[in-house]
């Protein structure tokens, strides 16, 4: 609908549009391609001159991949209900995908996997892991568990990463752009606590990039000092397809695949699983 006057809405969601527009980088004749529709009709919409119907405002969103949580968001400031429902992960609802979860992260044993949510709390995880958490101080193991904290914090796993400089880079840019993703004020507030994390006592000058370069050149691993060794993992993440739920489209498997042979040897030895 054309000709309601600027905000008449009085919601916002053209800016909110603007904004993701460009942080895509896209021009307003780019979106209006990929949309089927019109330059005229985005500018409309990002002037409030117009007020985009509830389909438009989900194929602009799709278009301009934002995150689910933000598509509700994007919703509401258009004056519409949301569409995507947030269901708990203990709903009845969520029996399947709780079970398909729990016998990825068995199978992943006995190397170290997890799921977190959108805030980095850990919602599951499999054996291995509770074995690379051994000396990791109490109070960060009470519920609810944080991913970040356990890893950064100096009484957590911190002290015991080989290559921390590294590591900690890495996990604070993935932290960054999420929070660049979604407007959460406890993921904002969880970056800026780790973020003030100190240093270990005896952490490495250089973390020793040079060398861990040389030995794994083809990724960043994360090396663990355990037991008098070190144990060496590659990362990967996964997320699901096309999500239909808010709780959903947040949930992340990280999994850690072992890097050299003492790593695989060591595991299926202390956790029992032979792979």
């Amino acid at each position: 609908m054309v000709g309601m006057g600027p905000d008449t809405a009085g919601t916002g969601v053209g800016v909110l549009l603007r904004g993701w527009r460009e942080r895509r980088r896209l021009s307003q004749l780019q979106l209006a391609l990929l949309a089927d529709s019109s330059a005229r009709h985005i500018s409309f919409i990002e002037n409030g001159r117009a007020r985009p119907s509830q389909e438009m405002v989900l194929r602009l969103a799709e278009h301009l991949d934002v995150p689910v949580r933000e598509r509700n968001a994007l919703l509401l400031a258009a004056g519409y209900a949301p569409h995507y429902p947030e269901k708990r992960l203990d709903d009845p609802a969520m029996a399947a995908l709780r079970s398909g979860m729990e016998r990825l992260l068995a199978s992943h044993d006995p190397y170290p996997a997890l799921v977190v949510d959108g805030t980095f709390q850990v919602l599951a995880a499999n054996r291995a892991l509770g074995l690379l958490l051994t000396g990791v101080a109490p109070h960060l193991l009470e519920p609810p568990l944080n991913a970040m904290r356990i890893t950064l914090h100096p009484e957590g796993v911190a002290p015991r990463i080989l290559n921390l400089r590294q590591w900690r880079r890495h996990l604070l840019e993935r932290m960054e752009q999420q929070v660049g993703l979604v407007r959460s004020e406890p993921l904002r507030a969880l970056l800026e606590e780790v973020r003030a994390y100190p240093e270990p006592p005896g952490a490495a000058a250089d973390g020793g990039e040079e060398d861990i370069t040389e030995l794994f050149p083809f990724a960043l691993p994360l090396r663990i000092a355990f037991e008098g060794r070190v144990l060496s993992f590659l990362s990967t993440i996964a997320t699901f397809n096309t999500p239909m739920d808010v709780t959903v489209s947040e949930l992340a498997m990280e999994t850690f695949l072992p890097a050299d042979t003492e790593t695989v040897a060591f595991l299926q030895a202390a956790v029992g699983t032979e792979r």
